[in-house]
C-alpha cells in the first residue's frame, strides 16, 4: 500500500482536494453557516484524526509487511516465522507482487519475521568477504529500526548474534553478540550488494547463509 501511495501520490492528492473544494462550494452555496459547521468539523477531525495517524500509521505500515512475510512472502509463499528467506532477483526481475518491489537493482533482498516469545533466536551471518550487507531490525509499535548487522554496524567477518525479548535473563554464549529487541517481534529486512549479472549467484549464495535458529540448536 505504502508504494501505491508513494506512486499516485499526485493523482490521489488531487483527487482529495477536488472533493474538498466541491464539498466547500456546496456549503457556499447553501450558506455561510454551512461553512461554520464545516469548519468546525474539519477541526475536530484534525485534532482526533492527526494523533491517531501518527501513533496507528507504523503500526499499520509493519503490520502490512509480516502480514505480507507470513501469508505470501516475496510472491513464492509464505516465509515461516524466525526463518529468513532470500530472494534470488534484483527487484526489476523479481514476480510482481514481489514484497520488495522497490525498483533497486543493485541488492538482493531478505526479510522474515522475529517472535522471541519462545525463547532467543541466533543469527549466524557468514563471512562476507567485504561485500556491503546490512540487516535491519525493525520494532513493530514504534516502526523504529533498533539494530542493525552489517559492514557499517558489526563489519563483514563471520558472526553469531543472539536475538533476545525483554526480560530475558539467560546468558550469552561466548562468542555472541546480544541484539536485545523491545518488544517479543521484530521485522527483519536485509540486503545484499550485487555487482552485476555475473555477481548474483555469488551474492545470492551469501545471503542464503544468513539464517536464523534457536538458540538451543
Amino acid at each position: 500500500m505504502n508504494r501505491l501511495i508513494v506512486k499516485y501520490a499526485y493523482p490521489i492528492t488531487a483527487v482529495i482536494l477536488v472533493i474538498f473544494a466541491w464539498v466547500v462550494y456546496t456549503r457556499l452555496v447553501r450558506g455561510s453557516g454551512e461553512i461554520t459547521t464545516l469548519a468546525i468539523a474539519a477541526v475536530v477531525v484534525w485534532a482526533i484524526g492527526t494523533p491517531t495517524f501518527v501513533l496507528l500509521w507504523p503500526r499499520i505500515t509493519v503490520g502490512g509487511f509480516k502480514r505480507a512475510i507470513l501469508k505470501r512472502g516475496f510472491g513464492g509463499g509464505p516465509i515461516p516465522v524466525n526463518s529468513l528467506y532470500a530472494e534470488p532477483n534484483v527487484s526489476s526481475a523479481s514476480p510482481t507482487g514481489s514484497l520488495m518491489g522497490t525498483g533497486t537493482d543493485d541488492v538482493l533482498y531478505i526479510a522474515g519475521w522475529l517472535d522471541l516469545k519462545d525463547g532467543p533466536q541466533v543469527l549466524r551471518v557468514p563471512d562476507m568477504a567485504s561485500r556491503y550487507y546490512s540487516l535491519q531490525f525493525t520494532d513493530p509499535p514504534s516502526s523504529a529500526n533498533f539494530a542493525y548487522v552489517g559492514k557499517r554496524a558489526t563489519g563483514t567477518k563471520a558472526g553469531e548474534y543472539l536475538l533476545s525479548g525483554p526480560g530475558w535473563q539467560g546468558t550469552v554464549p561466548a562468542g555472541m553478540t546480544q541484539i536485545s529487541a523491545p518488544h517479543a517481534s521484530a521485522l527483519v529486512i536485509g540486503r545484499v550488494f550485487v555487482d552485476d549479472d555475473s555477481d548474483r549467484p555469488a551474492a545470492y549464495a551469501l545471503a542464503k547463509q544468513i539464517q536464523l535458529a534457536p538458540l538451543a540448536q
